[in-house]
């Protein structure tokens, strides 16, 4: 019989940088017989503001994991008081994801989700046209149709279908929305309803080429390099927090749809990345700027 899985816990903290943080952290840890399986630490000199992730695991002979919450207080009480502290467990967290027509980023996610490769689970799908019902229903997940328009094709009020699309969501009790091409500007109010908790792929390396067809904004402005972007979504358009980016070369040659093709590989990738790191706990938001321990 295979031996079950070692329990895990993610201890994450991020606070005005002091001295001996690292021995006030570790103390705590190692008086509930933690071992400290991997960790990583950071300071913004500028900002004088420290940034801590380990991943801790019960010392051999030790019996189990403290309560979360209780290991949490433990140490805010031992760093500063503007002291943020998080303890989580490491398990495999669910998500929704939103799309519209375009299959590929969608694609590489359920492949990943399919083979164990992604640290959470996808349990379900949303899109505001039908198109890829029956990709999603190929492996196994739930698809939800919530067009944008009524029965005779009028637009409904934004504020009708985002109601719907937050019933919806809220459902499934999703750790993170992830927008893979899903090509609807969303309200303040429907962001509001999931702070820091909505990742969304750009198909241009912001801030260049923010809004809409950016493919065609790089053609016009001659553009070597084309790229793209995931990022924490917020109220403004295109300017949350950044959390993964990549590029790849193009020339003269290229006309904005040969860029578009060119650039889908590196979006689905890109997002993929970004969706691992939220979902391992490797990412925390520094005002308009994260802190990524990869």
């Amino acid at each position: 019989m295979a031996a079950s899985a070692v329990a895990r816990e993610i201890v994450l903290v991020d606070c005005p940088d002091d001295v001996g943080l690292i021995h006030r952290i570790t103390g705590v840890l190692g008086a509930h017989r933690l071992n400290i399986e991997s960790n990583h630490e950071f300071v913004d000199t500028d900002a004088r503001h420290f940034f801590f992730r380990a991943e801790v695991t019960p010392a051999v002979g030790a019996a189990v994991l403290p309560a979360s919450g209780a290991l949490a207080e433990e140490l805010t009480r031992v760093l500063p008081s503007a002291a943020r502290v998080r303890v989580t467990r490491a398990e495999r967290r669910p998500i929704v994801v939103c799309a519209t027509r375009e299959p590929h980023c969608l694609g590489e996610l359920l492949l990943l989700d399919t083979v164990g490769d992604l640290p959470g689970r996808i349990v379900a799908v949303i899109s505001n046209h039908d198109t890829l019902r029956g990709l999603v229903e190929r492996f196994g997940l739930p698809f939800h149709h919530l067009p944008h328009h009524d029965a005779v094709g009028s637009d409904l009020p934004r504020e009708t279908h985002e109601m719907e699309l937050a019933r919806v969501i809220d459902s499934y009790a999703p750790e993170y929305v992830v927008l893979a091409r899903y090509m609807r500007v969303l309200s303040e109010d429907f962001v509001g309803r999931y702070p820091d908790r909505i990742v969304n792929i750009h198909h241009s390396f912001l801030p260049a080429f923010a809004g809409a067809s950016p493919y065609r904004q790089a053609f016009a402005r001659g553009v070597k390099v084309i790229g793209a972007t995931a990022h924490v979504v917020t109220a403004e358009l295109d300017d949350g927090p950044i959390i993964a980016q990549d590029v790849i070369h193009v020339d003269h040659t290229f006309t904005p749809e040969r860029m578009a093709q060119a650039g889908r590989d590196v979006e689905k990738l890109v997002l993929a990345k970004a969706v691992r790191l939220v979902l391992e706990e490797r990412v925390f938001l520094h005002g308009r700027r994260t802190v990524v321990f990869e």
